[in-house]
């Protein structure tokens, strides 16, 4: 099984020269113009490699993290970490604990590397249930958790609080891996404090609200002991050095950052309207997306298809209670603007293949 068809192979599917890409969590509105600049004027100096250390980047983090660069390891992208992360910490048979129905990336790695995944089921809205994660941990001896807060494909966002409660409730020798993927569309104020804890690992990317997808750059923080292990699985040369410099100078565009942010926030408020005028249920979402209810699995999996026959990539949700729905990116106002005027043919698509 293909963990992700691209939309270049789609759209070659449908025999379109390209589709309106709603259906990766990309940012629509790019890199900061600092860190294209950036970038533009290290384009000439690609014949070398980038600095395996990353110091210049890991010193910004450190100080923008408030730990110690021995704290923070760079990688290219979290797909990467979390593949570093099973190498590191599960064996063969060895079992991780996630939320059914959470970003499946995870799964290919352990499955890669002879482990498994063992799920907790999750509440109505797709999001963690503490209580069934410690279960689910119970159950299976799990070393490892996995909790990706925002959630993707859910939306669904648990407070520091919860958090914080989590890991309490967990043995000390469990491992809380936290992707926070999408946690720069969160109030610095509701993630967990920047207190290194070494019962914890906490990923990170510049490929969400960023814009920096296709530069593949990322980072963790843990422990210097939990980071020494990943300087010694790491291909040292794997992160680019164009995506190095071009991270350090999305870090110091704070103005560009917000904005996005902003424009985000405002995209969520639409597909929400775009979902009632059509009768339909979403979800909030604390990420760049926006799950929106279809109805059945078929159903929303028939939507999927009828978009792509009309030029829109979306994707949906794999497991219940989410997988009567599809999750579209927020995109710019003319990309959004697109989008809902494609999606109300399309649903009418769906619905009169249902009555018939």
């Amino acid at each position: 099984m293909t963990p992700f068809v691209a939309p270049e192979e789609l759209a070659r599917r449908v025999g379109r020269p390209s589709l309106l890409r709603l259906g990766a969590n990309e940012s629509a509105f790019g890199p900061s113009p600092r860190a294209i600049a950036a970038m533009r004027d290290a384009v000439g100096l690609t014949s070398w490699y980038g600095d395996p250390e990353s110091i210049a980047l890991r010193s910004a983090l450190a100080q923008r993290h408030r730990c110690a660069v021995e704290e923070i390891v760079i990688a290219s992208g979290i797909d990467e970490l979390m593949g570093l992360i099973v190498r590191a910490f599960c064996g063969p048979g060895d079992a991780c604990v996630a939320t059914r129905g959470t970003y499946p990336t995870l799964f290919y790695h352990l499955n890669a590397y002879g482990a498994r995944a063992e799920f907790a089921e999750p509440d109505a809205s797709g999001g963690i249930v503490p209580e069934a994660i410690v279960d689910a941990v119970r159950r299976s001896g799990a070393k490892l958790v996995y909790v990706a807060n925002p959630d993707n494909p859910s939306g669904t966002f648990a407070d520091r609080a919860t958090l914080a409660a989590l890991r309490e409730a967990l043995p000390d020798d469990v491992l809380l891996f936290l992707d926070e993927a999408y946690a720069d569309f969160v109030s610095r104020d509701e993630l967990p404090p920047d207190v290194i804890d070494p019962r914890t690992i906490r990923t990170r990317t510049f490929s969400k609200a960023y814009g920096m997808a296709g530069a593949r750059i990322g980072y963790a923080l843990a422990s210097a002991e939990t980071i020494a292990v990943f300087q010694k699985l790491r291909l040292h040369f794997g992160v680019n050095r164009t995506a190095q410099i071009g991270a350090l100078a999305a870090l110091e565009d704070d103005a560009f950052l917000r904005g996005v942010v902003a424009e985000v926030a405002r995209g969520r408020d639409e597909y929400r309207a775009l979902a009632v005028r059509h009768g339909l249920f979403a979800p909030p979402s604390a990420t760049n997306f926006v799950c929106i209810g279809i109805g059945t699995r078929d159903q929303a999996e028939a939507m999927v298809g009828v978009l792509l026959e009309l030029g829109v990539f979306v994707r949906k949700p794999w497991a219940p209670p989410l997988d009567g729905f599809i999750r579209v990116t927020v995109g710019t106002p003319a990309e959004r603007a697109a989008f809902a005027e494609r999606f109300g043919e399309a649903l009418d698509r769906v619905r009169e293949k249902v009555a018939g």
